[in-house]
């Protein structure tokens, strides 16, 4: 006999001694409903060692049986021990008799429906058999048997934490998040700092996308128990507010308790690189690639630091690294684009990108490599239109479109919105009418024609077919921020705010709010109402302290009016630093430097967004204004009749009359100076 048998077998032999009285005791209990802890402890001990032997013995069913019948025991001598039931329904599922515990479960709540540890075996059970949500598997029909057990058990016993713990769980599987909180609540009603309620509960508040309260949930938990769980589930959540610094500190505190950990060490230098602490991030990325020189991801993380830095030279050097570990890595070769567009050289990016295409060229493809390369044909059609090589782009999107049909929707809107930035509107709208034939239910290419109609002045029609998208709930909310953007086009003002109000009722995140903040304070700002407008660009900010669309936007906004021109400065270059190459900002700079009178730099900004912008009358008009300001009668003349000409160019939902009418003016009294002075000119020489 083995060691292991004869411990158990002497074991036994003291129980078989005891199990007179102790059964005795028992049927004492079952009369007097008095809890006999005593004898409840003993079958408790006794069916321990049945399951030992059981595991010894490969699951032998007669002591699977004994250790079944022994716990039983307990629980009817101890109903109130509330952890039994779920030791019972362990052993069911040990041995695989799921449906005998299903089945002497129901037998006993049929004899008496307030059986709680009945109930508890099955929702245990039920839930054993929901199946994996991780993976998105679930057993609906498991799931809610699972729920109504739990359901029952907390009306029965509203004490009982466990099973609201259990029941908040089940909800949020469920996807009910309203039910999931509320039961999360009860659990910490009953015991205040309870860590899986408290973490349960921000699940639920970062599923709804409130980063806020699920942050200070943990931050409860980590600070009451420090853990490496508590920390990087604490971090995610502040990364989910983008609050990236707050997610680093985080983080330093969990590396501190595990500093050998390199994925710690690299979630860590992630969220110093988000939180442009980027002198830190590149030093643990370099310690990561000193640890492992084959460590691609560390590698490509250096070069987007430099390429942050604007240490091209660098930059470069670190993604030739990443490309010799993995040359058909796609985010490194995005990565290495994306050097050559922030030094804003579009046409190497264009060419970079076209090398890729040009050597992975075959003359079939396996469905993956189609997925590939489809990436990389719709990022080089971008690249296209982005330099205005519009003939380009739309060879690009077709070449996507044939690559497989499953592109083709996709492939059809980007050829339709290449040709309306080109302003071939006639070729857009005969590509769009085709394509809505050909895609009749195809929301992109039901959205790209809605602008391209809009842009013709067209706006009544392209709100009505779009509007035909509202009435499903996943995309309602992007439907009518699509119509307002239609309405503001149309300068309908009163449509606009009723389509933002739309959006902002299904709105819940703070991702989700920020863009109808953004196009309110634009609302606000073409109606004149200055200050409504101005405290809807804060709240942008408050919620994304770095958007630069803002920043640029409301520095604008005070620089035209000539009014807090140090704090219009202030915000614009923040935009620009984030954004150096958008023509935009760069227009906005020229302008607050010539409200400062500081012309020679207006003037240098200003050229540099014409560059940038292309074709925006606006620009072309300041560069006007600075260039008169400065003296030089003769550029402003040049450069307001290209602004002229450029408004003249626009579809009409575009035209500004009144801006005209004002460059029109300067324009005409330019002239009338220039006339003067050239008989001046003559005579003195």
């Amino acid at each position: 006999m083995t060691r292991t048998r004869v411990i158990l077998a002497a074991g036994l032999g003291l129980i078989w001694g005891q199990l007179a009285p102790a059964q005795q005791s028992a049927a004492q209990q079952a009369k007097s409903k008095t809890p006999d802890h005593a004898a409840s402890y003993y079958y408790y001990s006794l069916s321990h060692l049945y399951t030992e032997l059981a595991g010894a013995y490969n699951n032998r069913s007669e002591y699977l049986n004994q250790a079944i019948d022994n716990l039983r025991l307990a629980i009817k001598a101890d109903p109130g021990a509330r952890f039994l039931a779920d030791e019972l329904s362990d052993l069911y599922i040990q041995g695989g008799r799921l449906k005998e515990g299903v089945s002497e479960a129901e037998a006993a709540l049929r004899e008496n429906p307030d059986d709680l540890n009945a109930r508890r075996l099955l929702g245990r059970i039920y839930m054993r058999l929901i199946g994996d949500p991780q993976q998105g598997r679930v057993n609906d029909n498991m799931l809610q048997r699972a729920t109504e057990q739990y359901l029952k058990i907390t009306e029965k016993d509203p004490q009982d934490t466990e099973a609201w713990l259990t029941l908040g769980r089940l909800y949020k599987i469920s996807q009910n998040s309203v039910e999931s909180e509320k039961a999360f609540q009860k659990a910490l009603a009953l015991d205040p700092d309870n860590e899986d309620a408290l973490t349960g509960l921000a699940l639920v508040y970062s599923d709804l996308g409130d980063a806020r309260k699920a942050s200070e949930l943990l931050k409860r938990v980590s600070d009451k128990s420090p853990n490496l769980r508590t920390f990087m589930a604490l971090a995610g959540s502040y990364e989910q507010m983008k609050e990236y610094a707050l997610a680093a500190a985080t983080l330093r505190k969990a590396l501190e308790m595990a500093p050998e950990n390199p994925d710690l060490k690299r979630a860590l230098a992630q969220s110093l690189l988000y939180s442009d602490q980027f002198d830190e991030s590149l030093k643990l990325y370099k310690e990561l690639i000193g640890e492992d020189s084959k460590d691609v991801q560390s590698w490509l993380r250096i070069s987007q630091i430099y390429r942050e830095q604007k240490n091209w030279e660098e930059a470069r050097k670190a993604i030739n690294e990443a490309k010799k570990l993995e040359p058909d890595n796609l985010e490194i070769v995005f990565n290495e684009v994306g050097i050559y567009e922030a030094e804003g050289k579009l046409a190497e990016a264009v060419a970079g990108m076209k090398n890729v295409l040009d050597s992975t060229a075959k003359k079939s493809y396996s469905a993956s490599e189609k997925a590939n390369r489809a990436i990389l044909l719709e990022r080089l059609g971008l690249l296209q239109r982005g330099n205005e090589d519009y003939t380009g782009a739309v060879a690009t999107f077709r070449e996507l479109g044939a690559l497989d049909e499953k592109n083709g929707p996709r492939a059809e809107a980007q050829v339709i919105d290449t040709l309306r930035q080109g302003k071939e509107f006639t070729k857009a709208l005969e590509e769009s009418e085709a394509a809505r034939k050909k895609y009749p239910n195809e929301r992109i290419i039901i959205l790209v024609r809605g602008s391209l109609l809009a842009d013709m002045g067209r706006v009544n029609d392209a709100a009505a077919e779009v509007r035909q998208l509202l009435g499903k709930k996943e995309t309602d909310r992007e439907t009518y921020l699509t119509l307002a953007q239609f309405y503001e086009k149309s300068k309908n003002w009163a449509e606009m705010g009723k389509a933002l109000d739309e959006a902002a009722r299904l709105s819940t995140t703070q991702d989700e709010k920020e863009p109808i903040h953004f196009m309110r304070g634009a609302l606000y700002e073409k109606q004149k109402n200055f200050e409504r407008s101005e405290a809807e660009f804060r709240k942008v900010l408050e919620m994304n302290p770095k958007s630069a669309s803002a920043l640029n936007y409301l520095g604008y906004m005070l620089a035209d009016r000539n009014v807090r021109l140090n704090e219009a400065l202030d915000m614009i270059k923040k935009a620009v630093d984030q954004e150096p190459d958008n023509g935009a900002f760069l227009d906005s700079l020229g302008w607050v430097y010539y409200r400062l009178g500081r012309l020679d730099e207006s003037v240098d900004y200003l050229k540099r967004a014409i560059q940038r912008s292309g074709k925006d009358p606006t620009v072309n008009d300041h560069l006007g204004d600075a260039y008169l300001k400065q003296g030089n009668l003769k550029d402003a003349i040049e450069q307001w009749e290209i602004s002229l000409r450029l408004w003249n160019a626009l579809p009409s939902p575009e035209i500004d009359a009144a801006e005209i009418a004002k460059i029109q003016k300067k324009l005409e009294t330019g002239r009338v100076r220039q006339a003067k002075e050239q008989p001046l000119r003559k005579n003195q020489q």
